[in-house]
């Protein structure tokens, strides 16, 4: 079962952290605070959803830091940094290391909450997004070598004929290894195995 998604809130002022809280709070967001970033990362689960909401310049390990320090450890939890004004500079920083947003000091909260649940509305696609695609990806291992050739044929868009001419193999074999994966990949139609192979990135757009 997968944590509950928390918000958490990291700056190394002990009224701000307390203040975001409780904002929080009053609005049904849990929230789990830090002193500095390090406490996080060590607190932080592989698998536990949410946002982080975080100040840029802190003693230690600042936000641009911690945006990649989550890249490395391949965390796509999605991070929201709070500015001052003359750090401004550091925040566009912070968004082409990944930040999904950036709040200026002073805030106004509803800025804030609506940037968070943004946040974790996108975290939640994502993650959708990603099961689909592992659970494509396990099907795909299911395949013979054989029926991932006839696959590949099939969503290039090539006939049965074609397909057998360039296995050197018959129609009516290329209709058996076409019928087992449509099975395999629980397709219902051509059109769902297209589908499939974009989303797991077997069929290349960029030509």
């Amino acid at each position: 079962m997968q944590d509950e998604p928390l918000v958490h809130v990291i700056d190394d002022d002990e009224a701000v952290r307390q203040s975001l809280a409780f904002l929080f709070k009053t609005v049904k967001l849990p929230a789990a605070v830090y002193p500095d970033a390090e406490a996080f990362l060590s607190a932080l689960k592989p698998i536990q959803g949410g946002c982080v909401v975080t100040d840029v310049r802190m003693p230690g390990m600042s936000g641009i830091d911690l945006l990649k320090r989550l890249r490395e450890l391949n965390m796509l939890i999605p991070v929201v940094v709070i500015t001052g004004h003359a750090d401004v500079p550091l925040a566009v920083e912070a968004m082409k290391h990944g930040a999904v947003d950036f709040l200026e000091k002073p805030f106004d909260d509803d800025l804030l909450l609506q940037a968070v649940r943004t946040a974790l509305r996108d975290q939640d696609s994502e993650r959708e997004r990603r099961a689909v695609r592992a659970a494509i990806e396990e099907r795909l291992m299911g395949l013979t070598p054989r029926e991932r050739q006839v696959l590949n044929g099939l969503v290039a868009g090539h006939p049965n004929k074609t397909i057998a001419y360039d296995l050197n193999i018959s129609p009516r074999t290329v209709e058996i290894y076409r019928a087992n994966v449509m099975t395999k990949m629980d397709a219902n139609s051509l059109s769902d195995l297209v589908r499939m192979a974009l989303i797991s990135g077997l069929l290349d757009t960029s030509k």
